[in-house]
């Protein structure tokens, strides 16, 4: 089965119990608590090894989250390692996060400049996407020098790339595909 299909379907499954138990939003922070931890270097480790048997990974997590997220996301985690698909966890609460927003109605959107923007831009943007799209906006800002200058604006899958880098590489292209020879 592919990769993104068993995460799609495991965090589905979560999502529909979260919201059949009325605790969405409790869950909602425990998959983002997971992703958080599922960044550490060593956890990646852990979560990939093939040498640790998956009763001690299960003891191990449940040591580590049982004090810290509901008790349907335990019994989600212990599901996923009893069918071995605990190196998915990442990809699992990735989607599940996707599907809680997409169901409160929350768009995902990334701006990067090459420098940090202030408030009032961002309010800007972010005002600016709730007229268009008509929801609510989850607005991540990212700096990244390399565009040079301008903006790249990820809405879900679309993207308005008018950045200064675009532009020079749209001139380099042009400027190539002119013959010099007359």
């Amino acid at each position: 089965m592919n990769d993104s299909k068993i995460s799609v379907r495991y965090s589905r499954a979560l999502f529909e119990s979260a919201i059949e138990k009325k605790i969405l939003d409790k869950v909602y922070n425990d998959m983002i608590f997971i992703s958080k931890i599922c960044e550490m270097p060593e956890m990646k480790e852990f979560l990939y090894s093939p040498i640790i048997v998956p009763s001690k990974k299960t003891g191990i997590l449940h040591r580590i989250l049982e004090k810290n997220v509901e008790k349907l996301t335990l019994s989600f985690i212990d599901l996923v390692v009893r069918k071995e698909r605990e190196s998915f966890l990442p990809a699992m609460a990735r989607a599940f996060k996707h599907e809680t927003k997409k169901y409160k109605g929350i768009t995902e959107s990334v701006l990067t400049t090459a420098v940090k923007v202030d408030a009032g831009i961002r309010e800007q943007v972010s005002t600016l996407i709730e007229g268009i799209f008509k929801t609510k906006v989850d607005l991540t800002e990212v700096v990244d020098k390399n565009i040079i200058g301008g903006f790249v604006l990820r809405i879900e899958y679309d993207l308005i790339d008018a950045s200064v880098r675009s532009k020079l590489r749209k001139i380099e292209k042009e400027l190539k595909g002119i013959s010099l020879t007359a």
